[in-house]
């Protein structure tokens, strides 16, 4: 229903509203940055859902809602405005200063939540973004140059580090120690978990990945049946690891269903994009491309225990109310997308 209302607002009306999402989405995240399990009467702000230390979620009555979902449109709505507005000059300073702070403050305040897989999903919206709006590829090539240069003397120094501090053990003593500033203790043990993962001592934390694994092996061609009732029994398969259970149950052939629908999806949003003679329509297109296709990388990585577990979901199939609705709302303003493109071929055919 939300979908099929959003498909025929205007999308530079949407766009346009920006302070009236703005303020709601953002004033909404906001207490959750500072208020941690707070309850007042049926409302809890900041609660924490997975017990990870990540406070992103109100808990009204028995249900809970994630508004960084929401956050998560106006961001791509309020930037695709932004782009189109200094389209053809996203490359001066001024103008790119401005952007990366557009992009930044966003991704730190879902960081400062802790919910750092929503904070790098709004990151990579970002990036995508500036880059389909022009941004130079000296400047593209310059960031993931430093970016490589960055990771490797990270990873570098959290070697040394724990050579130095923990010769003895030093897989036991990263799984107990956080790296100093920059990662949560279970968030470190998350990554290596993907990196070493047969270690014992970090049995705890391969669990989940190692059953999806299991679970996704032992599917077969055709899987054990959807409706058999005979799995592999994965945690939270319902969610995050929904890709698992559905490659144990439909097979390699349900699992690569699913692929190309997710990938069929994408591209017919990128393609309404590329159509749209607006600038502002391709934009929003694009930010909402790249939501879905990143998260559904992501959390297949997951699945496949290539990426570390940081709790995206996949669109359309995981369960959870917020972020199914803010798929839909997308959908929604894609189709607006589309709609609108047509009626303006339509009416350019006409005055012809």
């Amino acid at each position: 229903m939300l979908a099929a209302v959003f498909s025929t607002a205007d999308y530079h009306a949407l766009a346009r509203a920006w302070p009236l999402h703005g303020v709601v989405a953002w004033g909404l995240v906001l207490p959750t940055l500072f208020l941690h399990n707070v309850n007042t009467g049926l409302v809890t702000i900041g609660y924490d859902a997975g017990g990870t230390s990540n406070y992103s979620w109100y808990r009204v009555g028995g249900m809970t809602f994630q508004p960084a979902e929401l956050a998560k449109i106006s961001f791509i709505l309020t930037l695709a405005l932004h782009l189109s507005q200094v389209r053809g000059q996203v490359n001066r300073p001024k103008n790119l200063l401005l952007l990366f702070v557009h992009i930044a403050l966003p991704a730190a305040a879902i960081h400062v939540q802790g919910d750092d897989g929503t904070a790098l999903v709004f990151l990579g919206i970002g990036l995508v973004m500036l880059y389909a709006g022009g941004l130079s590829h000296w400047l593209v090539a310059g960031g993931l140059a430093a970016g490589a240069v960055g990771g490797a003397a990270l990873l570098a120094a959290a070697a040394i580090f724990y050579a130095v501090n923990y010769p003895a053990s030093v897989s036991a003593a990263a799984t107990t120690r956080q790296l100093p500033g920059i990662l949560k203790g279970y968030q470190f043990k998350r990554i290596l978990a993907v990196l070493t993962p047969d270690d014992p001592a970090l049995a705890d934390i391969t669990y989940q990945q190692n059953k999806g694994a299991m679970a996704i092996g032992t599917g077969g061609l055709t899987g054990q049946g959807l409706l058999s009732g005979e799995h592999i029994f994965v945690p939270n398969a319902w969610n995050d690891f929904i890709f698992a259970y559905l490659a144990n149950v439909l097979g390699f052939l349900g699992a690569a269903a699913v692929l190309l629908l997710l990938f069929a999806l994408c591209l017919r949003t990128l393609r309404t994009g590329l159509q749209c003679p607006d600038a502002l329509g391709c934009n929003i297109c694009v930010g909402i491309f790249a939501a879905l296709f990143l998260q559904c990388v992501i959390n297949i990585g997951m699945n496949l225990q290539v990426l570390p577990v940081i709790g995206v979901t996949l669109p359309f199939f995981s369960a959870g109310g917020s972020s199914v609705v803010m798929m839909y709302l997308c959908v929604g303003i894609v189709l607006s997308v589309g709609m609108n493109t047509r009626r303006s071929k339509l009416e350019m055919q006409q005055i012809l």
